[in-house]
């Protein structure tokens, strides 16, 4: 009777991790399927012209350099405003989270965060672009665009955070506080420290969100095709309009060219590599400078 519920059980075992890793590849199926589309259709764009060059018009293989540098200067504008909010709701949120208040902006980021891209892009151009009204009157420009990119990126990464600080035993923060120490440097020098791991994981899952928005930049950045370069007028590159990967593929993938639509694949290609490495060089600096997070 033992050998035979032990070769029972060992059986419901095999078959349970069977079908576990039959749903893993059945997940990694359309990961693969879109990796392999976008490869085998954008590698042939790819040259040192193509990645480094200006723009130029149909027919004279023009690069897509301004594209490229615009969608990192969005992403660092986004960055500004969206972390050091993020990351202070999401404190707020994991050391008084049995409050009401906390509650109600528990519920208030989960609503923004459904909120369509295209409705925040909307709101934006109201409010900030727009020249007339109830508006700052900013215009298209490098500002109103990465502030539409924070907007949403500010309720996935205060919950992330949030949900990385709660991660933390709760004898870490007694043990700081029984040695002595201020709320304030038990929540910043060691609580914080120890979810570090998982709290940029939370910023790059939050950066990889809005990387590929293009709704929301068809109303605030509008796009441009040239590069930024005269450094005396530096000051004025966050109110001009930029230029991004994700407007880019949105502008050529609908021209008759067939040229622009190649372009389209292989800036497609461009962009989901930067993504992987942005989240591989995230995870190395992680692990390097913070150890791998285990509690």
């Amino acid at each position: 009777m033992t050998m035979t519920r032990t070769t029972r059980r060992r059986w419901v075992s095999r078959t349970i991790l069977a079908l576990m890793g039959g749903g893993v590849l059945l997940c990694m199926i359309p990961l693969v399927s879109v990796l392999y589309t976008l490869v085998l259709n954008g590698w042939k764009s790819i040259s040192f012209r193509f990645l480094f060059g200006e723009w130029k018009p149909v027919g004279e293989e023009g690069g897509i350099l301004h594209a490229i540098v615009g969608s990192f200067a969005l992403l660092i504008v986004a960055c500004v405003f969206a972390v050091p909010i993020g990351l202070a709701k999401g404190i707020f949120l994991a050391q008084r989270g049995h409050t009401k208040l906390a509650q109600i902006t528990r519920l208030l980021l989960d609503v923004m965060s459904g909120i369509p891209a295209i409705i925040v892009g909307v709101f934006v151009f109201t409010v900030v672009v727009h020249k007339s009204g109830f508006s700052l009157g900013l215009g298209y420009s490098m500002i109103s665009g990465g502030l539409a990119l924070a907007i949403i990126m500010l309720p996935i990464f205060a919950r992330t955070t949030e949900e990385a600080l709660r991660s933390v035993p709760k004898s870490v923060d007694e043990a700081g506080l029984a040695l002595g120490l201020p709320r304030r440097r038990v929540v910043l020098r060691i609580i914080l420290r120890a979810a570090m791991p998982a709290v940029l994981t939370g910023m790059f899952l939050a950066i990889a969100r809005v990387a590929g928005e293009a709704a929301p930049l068809l109303f605030t950045a509008f796009g441009s095709n040239e590069v930024p370069h005269n450094l005396k007028q530096a000051g004025k590159w966050p109110m001009q309009p930029v230029g991004s990967l994700p407007q880019l593929l949105f502008d050529y993938a609908r021209q008759p060219f067939p040229e622009l639509v190649q372009q389209a694949w292989g800036a497609a290609l461009v962009l989901v590599v930067l993504i992987l490495g942005t989240r591989l060089a995230t995870n190395g600096i992680a692990r390097w400078r913070y150890g791998r997070g285990e509690q």
